[in-house]
């Protein structure tokens, strides 16, 4: 199975015939005190880099409400000082990618961006949220420029499935290997205070494009 269809059975198509519920970017907020349970129990900080992945429709009304997430994102640049870009990888989907030194801000820009795909009937083509965590010296690498921190051994993504309405870890290595040691302790502290997947063959692993570091690129 191919990235493009295994991104369908995980988080799209399969997913949705097993649905819990429809996308809701409240949960999203659960990051908010994750995030401070990762730096202080787990040595991981953020990256401070974020990402929505939806799948695109072509048609008008789609891209009028891409439009209006991209001008709310711009309206509250000043506010949240919070970066952004819309991309398509290599696979066909969408991205739009949030960077921001404050967890808090990156949180409540990724929301605004959901809400509104929702806001317009477009809830169901958001896929997953992706919030990127290094460990140890990697994280300080990043933040400096110095260094490729996606490549280091402490990096950690939170994934958020909207269509089944629960988070799970992935914890990439060299060579699209997973530290599946480092998943399942990421995922026993923050249980209780993130709503896990507990279906593990939904836990797809978002690898890169062959060029790229992190799973929007």
């Amino acid at each position: 199975m191919g990235l493009l269809d295994g991104l369908r059975a995980a988080l799209g198509l399969r997913a949705e015939a097993d649905a819990r519920r429809d996308a809701d970017p409240e949960d999203l907020f659960g990051m908010s005190t994750a995030y401070l349970t990762m730096e202080a129990e787990l040595g991981y900080d953020s990256l401070g880099v974020g990402a929505l992945c939806f799948s695109g429709v072509d048609s008008h009304s789609f891209r009028e409400t891409v439009g209006e997430v991209e001008a709310i994102l711009e309206a509250g640049r000043a506010d949240t000082g919070t970066d952004f870009r819309v991309t398509e990888d290599d696979h066909g989907y969408h991205w739009v990618v949030l960077e921001d030194a404050d967890p808090e801000d990156l949180i409540t820009s990724m929301h605004f961006a959901a809400d509104t795909f929702i806001e317009h009937g477009y809830g169901s083509r958001l896929l997953a949220a992706v919030f990127g965590y290094e460990s140890g010296d990697g994280a300080a690498r990043h933040r400096d420029g110095g260094g490729d921190a996606a490549g280091a051994g402490g990096t950690a993504y939170w994934i958020y499935s909207f269509r089944r309405g629960a988070y799970y870890p992935f914890a990439p290595r060299p060579g699209r290997e997973r530290d599946s040691s480092a998943e399942f302790k990421l995922e026993s502290a923050l249980d209780g205070e993130l709503e896990i997947e507990r279906e593990k063959e939904y836990w797809y692993p978002l690898w890169p494009s062959s060029s790229g570091t992190h799973p929007w690129e």
